[in-house]
């Protein structure tokens, strides 16, 4: 996304996504090493920048006069909660080797930017990922169905998936599944629901929620990351704890019961990502972090 705008405002931009093997576990072993190839191979550019660890490698391969490394999440914590305390303790040492090859850190949220400084000592700039509020409105209209409740993103642990199925029988309406779809897609089907559930067990900022505050569809999320940095609590969402199936399914059926209160936070959560989370918003100050990071010693 933001390769996208920087390109749309003039800027020169290659964007590296070499192929990896599609195994599991190989995936991002093989993403360093067929990155960083491709990155050696090109140069002069004024900056490098990588988006998570993995991408670490290329950014320090890459010949850039400067080098930036963004890190959504803490990403020590993610592999030991996904995989294992083994393979948490070797990615914990290889961030704090990799976090330093970076002339600048970024990260999307508050909460990661004051973990790590609490954690490694380092400072993060806060850059968040805005929203391409141009692409949401040509989304193709759809049909709104009566007490539809969707998740959207992956099939996977950290999303907590497995609660919102575990609970799935007693929702009073019908539950939509979105793991595998092409954005659009997706979004299509986002538009077409009465409430987003975000039912994570651990987060950044997630941008489906930016999304469907777009999309003026209301969100009942877990209180986990980033995400109180989006949603105020009955104000323009719904907050739960997470790993609380029974809480999730109660605030469920409640909204979908209350169709002014799903208005209200609907219209609130509209208003705040239209004046804290677009491209219109962020991307001079990405411009201006940018030249300042060039003109630097």
């Amino acid at each position: 996304m933001l390769a996208e705008q920087l390109q749309k405002s003039g800027f020169q931009v290659d964007f590296v996504d070499p192929p990896k093997i599609p195994i599991k576990n190989l995936k991002n072993p093989s993403f360093v090493i067929t990155s960083s190839i491709s990155s050696f191979l090109k140069g002069g550019y004024d900056v490098a920048h990588g988006f998570n660890v993995p991408s670490a490698f290329a950014m320090r391969a890459s010949r850039a006069k400067k080098r930036v490394l963004s890190i959504h999440g803490v990403f020590s914590e993610q592999v030991n909660a996904l995989h294992s305390s083994t393979l948490g303790e070797v990615a914990k040492t290889t961030e704090e080797n990799v976090l330093k090859w970076a002339d600048r850190l970024t990260t999307d949220s508050k909460i990661t930017q004051k973990t790590y400084k609490e954690k490694l000592g380092l400072d993060f700039e806060y850059l968040p990922s805005p929203i391409d509020t141009k692409k949401l409105d040509n989304i193709t209209n759809t049909e709104q169905k009566a007490k539809q409740v969707v998740y959207v993103g992956r099939d996977s642990y950290e999303k907590g998936i497995d609660i919102l199925r575990g609970i799935e029988s007693q929702i009073k309406g019908n539950v939509v599944y979105c793991t595998n779809l092409p954005w659009q897609k997706a979004m299509s089907v986002l538009k077409s629901s009465s409430v987003l559930v975000v039912p994570s067990r651990m987060e950044s900022l997630p941008t489906v929620v930016k999304e469907a505050f777009y999309l003026k569809i209301p969100v009942i999320a877990t209180s986990v990351g980033g995400i109180p940095e989006l949603i105020v609590d009955k104000k323009n969402g719904v907050l739960v704890p997470s790993n609380d199936p029974q809480s999730l399914l109660f605030e469920i059926n409640s909204l979908l019961e209350n169709h002014e209160k799903m208005e209200k936070l609907a219209e609130s959560a509209f208003d705040f990502v239209n004046k804290t989370m677009t491209w219109d918003v962020w991307l001079p100050k990405y411009v201006e972090f940018y030249e300042h990071l060039v003109d630097s010693n």
